[in-house]
């Protein structure tokens, strides 16, 4: 009975369906959920750059020793174009037989070279507080010498020393390598010392460079030197403890009895070398006795370029007073008037076989 009521249920459905007019309606389907935009979210904050940590004293020192050498390069770059402005082709000329005449004495030598327009603009002006003439006569100096310049510099002695020795004697100069890194203030000096005998050859063309390596000084010239000539230059070898083997070279390049002539800022009688190296002064009785440990023996010392006005405490050491004058404008005229720094004068001979120096005192 109940199957009879379902079938016919079914039956009156489909024939409803089939009826005209009637509207099929298909099963209906699931809707589908609307898509919504996830909400928007704002973009992360750049986090900030970290401060890079301050810089320590001696970073600070470094960097400005960085751009102080550059600037000193191109300082180098514009004074070697003025100086080669200067040296037009009749000043050449002019100064050929400077560098070609045999002098009668080292005094007559150094008398032409002195008057000398060879001499860059300002030299001639520290003759005075240098007494060049009285210094070299007091090495010994003869035209007729092999000698060697420890650290030129700007040439100043240079200048005297080149067209003296030109015709019958020998000029060496100590050079560092000028094609080093830019970044090493050594390579600036050695380009300074390329461009001084490269821009002069009618004077300066006979003068041979030395490269050597400050740290590990070889200079080739075994028992070939009459003299080794260190002027205002000791402190620096003392600063970077090069001073014993840079004395046992010099050593070794002289002849026997051969002279090693030293000028340099005379620091206080007793202080510590030490100490006093690093401003530019040396006592005397340690330079003595280092350089006669080893193997030389003072001959003589002289009051040449004495100075009793030089008080040697100033802020920026012996490079405070002139020439130099680092402090600027600041207390010049008080610079000025004390002049060149105090400084010994001494003659030291070869006394002892190469190789047989003793050990200097510390």
């Amino acid at each position: 009975m109940r199957d009879t009521l379902v079938l016919s249920t079914v039956l009156t459905a489909v024939i409803m369906s089939c009826a005209p007019g009637a509207e099929v309606v298909p099963p209906s389907t699931p809707e589908a959920p609307m898509m919504e935009a996830p909400p928007a979210q704002a973009a992360p904050a750049k986090a900030a750059p970290a401060k890079a940590p301050p810089l320590t004293a001696e970073e600070q020192k470094a960097a400005a020793e960085k751009e102080k050498l550059a600037r000193d390069f191109a300082t180098l770059e514009e004074d070697h174009k003025s100086e080669l402005n200067r040296l037009t082709p009749e000043l050449r000329a002019s100064l050929k037989p400077l560098a070609e005449k045999t002098y009668p004495s080292t005094r007559a030598a150094l008398k032409a070279a002195l008057a000398g327009a060879q001499r860059k603009p300002g030299h001639a002006a520290r003759d005075a507080q240098r007494h060049p003439r009285e210094t070299l006569e007091f090495f010994g100096l003869k035209p007729n010498q092999n000698v060697l310049e420890v650290g030129p510099g700007e040439g100043w002695y240079t200048e005297l020393l080149a067209p003296t020795l030109a015709k019958n004697g020998k000029l060496f100069v100590t050079q560092f390598d000028p094609n080093g890194s830019k970044d090493q203030r050594p390579t600036l000096y050695g380009l300074r010392t390329k461009y001084f005998l490269e821009e002069l050859p009618e004077v300066y063309r006979k003068v041979e460079p030395v490269v050597v390596d400050m740290a590990a000084p070889k200079f080739s010239l075994d028992g070939k030197l009459d003299s080794v000539l260190l002027i205002r230059g000791a402190h620096g070898l003392v600063n970077n403890k090069l001073l014993t083997p840079w004395l046992a070279e010099f050593h070794r390049a002289l002849k026997a009895r051969g002279i090693l002539g030293i000028e340099q800022h005379r620091a206080a009688a007793g202080k510590s070398a030490d100490e006093t190296s690093q401003h530019g002064y040396l006592p005397e009785a340690f330079v003595i006795e280092q350089v006669e440990a080893a193997g030389f023996k003072l001959a003589a010392k002289s009051e040449i370029n004495a100075n009793p006005k030089d008080t040697k405490n100033y802020p920026e050491g012996v490079w405070s007073l002139p020439p130099t004058l680092r402090e600027g404008e600041k207390d010049r005229d008080k610079y000025m008037g004390i002049g060149e720094s105090d400084r010994m004068t001494l003659r030291f001979v070869k006394v002892e076989a190469a190789g047989s120096a003793k050990t200097p005192a510390k």
